[in-house]
C-alpha cells in the first residue's frame, strides 16, 4: 500500500513537470514540492519568530476573499483574535454566516462583515469595488484568497473563461479598484494567495483565455498562479505606498483542494498541511512589522521569499510580454465597466451584510 502511495505521488510531480527539459529543473521542482508538504512547515517553522505576530490591529480593516473556508476562513480568524476588522467576502450567503458566526465565536471579536460577491463575475467584482471605496473610509489589507479550478471551459457573464475571470481578472479588478483606498490607509498591504504550481508555466501572453489545445484544468491553474506573480511585481513597482507580496501556502488540506484534485488529496492526504499552517505565511505578511520591512513585490513561502523560477527554466519573459500582458488586462477591465455603463438598468446593488 504505501509502496503504491509512493508511486501514485511520483506519477502527480512526473505530470506537473511533464514541460521539463531539464533534470536540474526536475531536481528542483521535486525538493520543493516536499518541503511544500506537512512535514516542510513543521520543519521551517521552527525558525519563525514568535514576537513578529505579538501584535494588535485593533482599528485596522482586511478584506479576504474567499473567506468562508479553508485558508480565507483561517485567516480571517487569526486578523480577528488580534483585533482586526475582517471584511469577509464570499459567494455563498449561507456558508458565509455559518462561518461568520464560527470567526466570532473563536475570535471574540464582533466587527466582522460579509460582502456577497461572485468573484467569477467580473462586472459584480468591480461594482462591489466601486461601492465598497466609497462606503468605508480605509481599508488596511487586500488578502486575494479566493480562487477556482474549474475543469470543463465555460465562460462567465462577460464572456472570459472562468478560471482566468476568477484567479487573474477578478483579483486584477478589485485590487486595482480599491488601490486608492489603500494608497489613504495606514500600512497598507496587498497579499495574494498563489501557488507552486505556477513554477512549471511561463506567462502565455497569446491564450489568456485558453482556447488553443488541449484544456488542461491542472494548467490552466497553475498558469493563473504565475499570472497572479507577474501582477503582484508590476502592482509593487507602480504604486510603491502599498506593500504588495504573493505567496505559496504549500499542499494544504482544504475543501477546494478535495473537490477540485480528489486524486491528488487522496495521495497526498497524510502529507498535506492544515489550513491554518497554509494560512500562516498570508497572517505573517498581513499583520507582522517585519514582513512590511520586505521588498514589496516578492513570492514568499513559510515567512521568507523565494525564487519564483526554477534554475535554468524557461519560465522568465521578457519585458514586452509583461506589457502585452498587463495591457490585456486593463483592456478587458474597461470593457467590463463599458458594459456597466452602457446598462440601461444600471448598476447592481452589492450586497452589504
Amino acid at each position: 500500500m504505501w509502496r503504491e502511495k509512493q508511486q501514485n505521488r511520483l506519477s502527480i510531480t512526473s505530470r506537473l513537470l511533464r514541460n521539463d527539459q531539464s533534470s536540474l529543473c526536475s531536481i528542483t521542482f521535486i525538493t520543493c514540492f516536499l518541503h511544500a508538504c506537512r512535514k516542510g512547515y513543521e520543519v521551517a517553522s521552527k525558525e519563525f519568530d514568535p514576537r513578529d505576530l505579538d501584535v494588535s490591529v485593533v482599528g485596522r480593516s482586511f478584506m479576504i476573499t474567499g473567506a468562508n473556508s479553508g485558508i480565507g476562513k483561517a485567516t480571517a480568524v487569526a486578523i480577528a483574535k488580534k483585533g482586526g476588522t475582517v471584511h469577509m467576502v464570499c459567494r455563498n450567503k449561507d456558508k458565509a454566516e455559518e462561518a461568520k458566526e464560527d470567526i466570532v465565536t473563536k475570535s471574540g471579536n464582533t466587527e466582522v462583515y460579509i460582502h456577497i460577491v461572485d468573484m467569477a463575475q467580473s462586472r459584480k467584482v468591480w461594482e462591489f469595488a466601486e461601492a465598497f471605496k466609497k462606503q468605508y473610509p480605509s481599508l488596511n489589507g487586500l488578502i486575494n484568497n479566493a480562487g477556482c479550478m474549474v475543469h470543463k471551459r465555460e465562460l462567465n457573464a462577460e464572456g472570459l473563461e472562468k478560471n482566468f475571470a476568477t484567479n487573474t481578472m477578478g483579483v486584477y479588478i478589485l485590487t486595482q479598484t480599491l488601490i486608492p483606498l489603500l494608497q489613504k490607509s495606514r500600512d497598507p498591504r496587498v497579499i495574494t494567495v498563489s501557488s507552486g504550481g505556477m513554477l512549471v508555466q511561463k506567462l502565455e501572453v497569446d491564450d489568456l483565455q485558453s482556447m488553443k489545445g488541449y484544456f488542461d484544468a491542472v494548467m490552466v491553474y497553475a498558469q493563473n498562479k504565475r499570472q497572479q506573480v507577474v501582477l503582484t511585481e508590476q502592482w509593487a513597482k507602480a504604486n510603491p505606498v502599498i506593500h504588495f507580496s504573493v505567496m505559496h501556502p504549500g499542499w494544504v488540506d482544504t475543501p477546494a483542494v478535495s473537490t477540485s484534485m480528489p486524486q491528488f488529496h487522496r495521495m497526498m492526504e497524510d502529507r498535506l498541511r492544515t489550513v491554518e499552517q497554509g494560512a500562516d505565511t498570508v497572517v505573517w505578511l498581513a499583520l507582522s512589522r517585519v514582513a512590511s520591512r520586505t521588498r514589496s513585490g516578492q513570492f514568499f513561502q513559510d515567512r521568507k521569499p523565494v525564487p519564483t523560477h526554477l534554475p535554468l527554466a524557461w519560465t522568465h519573459s521578457s519585458a514586452e510580454e509583461i506589457q502585452s500582458f498587463m495591457t490585456q488586462l486593463e483592456n478587458l477591465s474597461k470593457a467590463v465597466q463599458l458594459q456597466a455603463d452602457a446598462d440601461p438598468a444600471g448598476p447592481c446593488r452589492p450586497q452589504f451584510v
